[in-house]
């Protein structure tokens, strides 16, 4: 008698046996909890942002019964991760996996644990793409679709691949109608920030801007057709300290060039805050060239 559906199934079931004591139930609002994932032994537990609606009273319990008071570190809306500390306590520290080795159409496990018991759900990748920015403005370092039922509570909890690593966080909150994954290079990256000032550092120039072409001439000399235009400067701010004027033109920033919203984003990274940085602007039809020392995102 063929014995393949039975082993895949004995597999599957394996999987979530063996995740089970990296999840945690996460009590963060008045209505139902959500799920967090173990992220290291010391006692920090990564879960979503959007499933806490208060900074204080916030408690987890694990798989052993065992509830205890958590501290909020730090949240980011814009990636909708937030990172709690609990009392260091032997648990499952679970095995990571970039997310490179998936392709469409492979299957993966979406688990959470909202009450007593780890609950999954079984589907399959249904896109992927490159980094990419949520509609709050968070970097994502690469795109991960999956066509799971995120079942009330699983926020927070962890997609896990057919070898049983763990890919990502799940979270419902980022794109309305879309289960997404927030890969383990973003959670490295924002949780570091988060472990270590409470909130991810932006650096931020002080304008607000909108597409706009650029002349012919221009557009040759640089290889690029559109840049950002400066349709405000706040007062005091490191645009403006660093000679930038209502009306210019944002070509590139800090050597690499700026032709939508999203490049002067990504190009306002952490590093920046308080560096000088060159910035090429077009003003009056000339190119020229300044620098600016971004401050903090406020």
């Amino acid at each position: 008698m063929p014995t393949v559906l039975p082993d895949f199934s004995n597999a599957l079931a394996d999987a979530v046996s063996a995740a089970a004591d990296s999840l945690v139930r996460v009590e963060g609002r008045d209505r139902l909890p959500a799920t967090g994932i173990v992220w290291d032994a010391e006692g920090l537990i990564v879960t979503a942002h959007h499933v806490l609606e208060k900074d204080e009273n916030i408690n987890v319990s694990f798989q052993d019964g065992e509830t205890v008071a958590a501290e909020l570190l730090g949240r980011d809306p814009a990636t909708d991760l937030a990172l709690l500390r609990t009392p260091e306590r032997s648990s499952n520290v679970p095995s990571w996996a970039e997310p490179k080795g998936l392709r469409v159409g492979h299957l993966a496990l979406a688990l959470g644990r909202p009450g007593k018991n780890v609950r999954a759900t079984l589907g399959i990748v249904s896109a992927l793409g490159a980094a990419w920015r949520t509609p709050a403005g968070g970097s994502v370092d690469r795109y991960v679709q999956t066509d799971t039922v995120m079942y009330p509570g699983f926020s927070g909890g962890p997609l896990v691949d057919a070898s049983g690593q763990f890919v990502g966080l799940n979270s419902s909150s980022l794109v309305r109608g879309v289960s997404i994954t927030v890969p383990v290079l973003t959670l490295r990256r924002v949780l570091d920030d988060l472990r270590d000032h409470g909130s991810v550092r932006r650096a931020y120039l002080g304008v607000g801007s909108q597409p706009t072409r650029l002349p012919e001439a221009v557009a040759k000399e640089l290889g690029q057709e559109t840049g950002l235009l400066l349709v405000s400067v706040e007062k005091d701010s490191a645009a403006e300290q660093g000679g930038l004027f209502l009306g210019d033109t944002l070509v590139s920033l800090g050597g690499t060039p700026v032709r939508h919203m999203d490049d002067l984003f990504s190009g306002l990274g952490g590093d920046r805050i308080g560096k000088s940085t060159a910035v090429r602007i077009l003003r009056g039809g000339q190119l020229m060239e300044l620098t600016v020392s971004p401050v903090s995102h406020p």
